[in-house]
């Protein structure tokens, strides 16, 4: 395997992360969102708006690599209270101390590399750095790769669920939690 790492994402990644959002949405959502939803993902916008949040710092993006190959990234900060609440919108207590993972992909042709573990290792002392001691991430319920690695990660479900509008159809997302400490293998 050629070096794989993971860097803090710079302005001359955003076009990479954009390309690898979109190719990984159409290869590993194909069976949970809508042709026309998938097929209408456009590149350029999306650049602009991973340009934004990289601009604004609302969340630190992370690239991973292997060798010259861009082959995935992680999006993360601290979690909003409207991501925490229970369904009857009240915060835990531990709101403050709570990050978020707002979205981790790795195309799938580099899949079982590592490049997921690394990405949130590297979010989770980036979010640790920032007085962090616990996670939450929203994922689609039936992403079973998805859900199995934070579970792997040693996270868990909480029992909060929301369903999405995705292009007319639902789409169900759990939300799993767990401490920054992560138990990667």
């Amino acid at each position: 395997m050629a070096e794989a790492a993971v860097h803090t994402a710079q302005p001359d990644d955003i076009d990479e992360i954009a390309r690898i959002q979109v190719e990984t949405w159409r290869a590993a959502y194909a069976s949970l969102l809508p042709g026309d939803v998938l097929a209408g993902l456009d590149q350029a916008e999306i650049a602009e708006v991973w340009q934004e949040t990289i601009k604004q710092g609302t969340a630190t993006v992370h690239v991973a690599t292997e060798g010259s190959w861009t082959v995935g990234f992680c999006a993360a900060g601290p979690a909003p209270d409207t991501e925490l609440a229970d369904a009857d919108g009240k915060l835990p207590e531990d709101a403050d101390a709570v990050g978020m993972v707002a979205t981790l992909l790795v195309e799938p042709r580099w899949g079982r590399r590592g490049h997921g573990g690394r990405l949130l290792a590297t979010a989770a002392e980036g979010l640790r750095a920032i007085g962090k001691s616990r996670g939450v991430v929203w994922v689609p319920e039936n992403d079973d790769v998805s859900v199995a690695f934070y579970e792997r990660a040693g996270w868990q479900r909480d029992g909060m669920v929301r369903t999405l509008d995705a292009g007319g159809r639902p789409l169900r997302e759990i939300r799993l939690t767990g401490d920054l400490d992560l138990r990667l293998t």
